[in-house]
């Protein structure tokens, strides 16, 4: 084990990746992550044994597991050393092993690392003093401060030292709404008035600097929109939502309206902007939100339009994915005769389909797909091993992984182990980081597309 090692499981999710750490603890193993810790260098098993080791009292332990990471000097093993000790009441110690030196204190990360751990020692106003010099050159160190601040008693102080900022931005933005890039301090202004049951004022100023557009991004008129919604200002809603920023604020609009208790007239409010302006974002709301009330059919009629476009990512996929775990509907959803291959998800079609037909254990059929349909699949091995688990023929599946017996494959037979009652043959069967890392492997399970969706479902 080394610090090289460690960063590269750290930045790749290598070794055991957490959610087999997690499958690990569900099944009562946490013996087995504090062995995969200790003889194997597995940190991801260390970050989590130590948490709960912690969470039920045992720090001895806890510390115990992650020394060896952090006594090589590496960051995240020290810090989560902190948080044990600290857990543990021994809050100057913890402090002391990772308060940081004058170059780490120009350090807007280290910083804002060292204020949290400070706030959950009860030390606010030391945080805030450490944050203070940076509020005027990073941005997201004024978002930390708001953040860790709640609840603490000190809004006041906050309030006076965001305020500054607030006024900069908005002479700037006076100028230009281009001239700022600044310009969220003034949510953020905004959302300590209201933590201070100061909502009105909050309204005002914030409605004031959006009706005289000085404001330069969609975020804070969004931040407004939201503001309104919670405290139930539904008319003003009314009159943003219905303007000109209508594609940005309509869908807040529709949700308030559904807070409420007024459902079906948040339906009728979208269903008239599509008819008045057919544009994506209205439809997917409303799709997506028919489905949540289990009207699958009207979603799909909803969406159903855009399925035929060269991008239908922002409609078919979002009706898609909450169904991964329904794969009844899933399948309805698939062979639908709304639901049309089209352009760039023909081939997710295939992943989609064969993933349905497995989780409702048709898994020669859940094959058939794969075989017919081998091109999007980088490997139709293992995504029938993964068919085979899905439908629940474990052996198959284990057969099939270890007749392959690639980094990958063995990656992929932990969880069928696993859930077959044979956890540390799992844990010796996976590969280590340093087989991972002479393979070029990652253990990041699926790429995302730009839309954020998947390419292929949880198998």
């Amino acid at each position: 084990m080394n610090t090289d090692d460690l960063s590269w499981q750290a930045h790749n999710f290598g070794g055991l990746h957490p959610r087999k750490v997690d499958l690990l603890l569900e099944h009562g193993r946490l013996d087995l992550m504090i062995r995969a810790a200790e003889e194997r260098g597995e940190w991801f098993c260390a970050e989590r044994a130590a948490q709960e080791l912690s969470r039920t009292g045992a720090f001895g332990r806890a510390v115990e597991v992650v020394e060896p990471f952090a006594a090589l000097g590496w960051r995240p093993a020290l810090w989560a050393k902190a948080n044990v000790l600290l857990r543990a009441g021994r809050t100057d110690e913890a402090l002391d092993l990772v308060r940081p030196d004058e170059e780490g204190r120009t350090s807007e990360y280290v910083c804002r690392d060292f204020a949290e751990l400070l706030v959950t020692a009860g030390r606010v106003d030391e945080a805030i003093d450490l944050l203070v010099p940076h509020l005027g050159r990073w941005r997201r160190i004024r978002s930390v401060l708001v953040e860790i601040t709640e609840g603490q008693g000190r809004d006041e102080r906050v309030l006076e030292l965001i305020a500054p900022h607030a006024e900069t931005a908005r002479q700037a933005l006076e100028k230009s709404r281009w001239a700022s890039g600044d310009e969220e301090v003034l949510v953020l202004q905004a959302r300590m008035l209201e933590r201070m049951n100061r909502a009105d004022e909050a309204i005002r100023i914030l409605g004031t600097d959006i009706a005289v557009k000085r404001y330069g991004t969609q975020n804070t008129l969004t931040a407004y929109a939201e503001l309104l919604s919670r405290h139930g200002r539904l008319d003003d809603l009314r009159e943003l939502a219905t303007g000109e920023h209508a594609h940005t604020v309509l869908d807040i609009f529709a949700g308030a309206l559904r807070d409420y208790g007024r459902a079906d007239e948040a339906e009728t409010v979208m269903r008239e902007a599509i008819a008045a302006d057919d544009w994506v974002g209205y439809r997917a709301w409303l799709s997506v939100t028919l489905l949540r009330d289990g009207r699958l059919d009207d979603a799909i009629a909803v969406a159903e339009p855009g399925f035929s476009w060269y991008d239908c990512s922002n409609l078919l996929a979002p009706l898609v994915h909450p169904l991964f775990d329904r794969p009844e509907e899933l399948l309805y959803l698939l062979d639908h005769p709304l639901t049309v291959p089209h352009h760039d998800h023909e081939e997710f079609q295939h992943w989609w389909r064969a993933f349905a037909l497995a989780g409702l254990g048709r898994a020669e059929e859940a094959l058939a797909v794969v075989e017919a349909h081998p091109d999007p699949f980088n490997d139709p091995r293992l995504v029938k091993a993964g068919l085979l688990g899905t439908a629940g023929h474990l052996a198959r599946a284990e057969a099939e992984l270890r007749d392959l017996g690639t980094v990958k494959a063995r990656e992929d037979l932990f969880e069928v182990l696993v859930r077959q009652g044979r956890a540390a043959e799992a844990v010796t069967t996976h590969p280590t980081v340093t087989e991972q890392r002479a393979a070029g492997a990652t253990a990041v399970p699926v790429p995302l597309r730009e839309d954020g969706y998947s390419t292929e479902p949880p198998f």
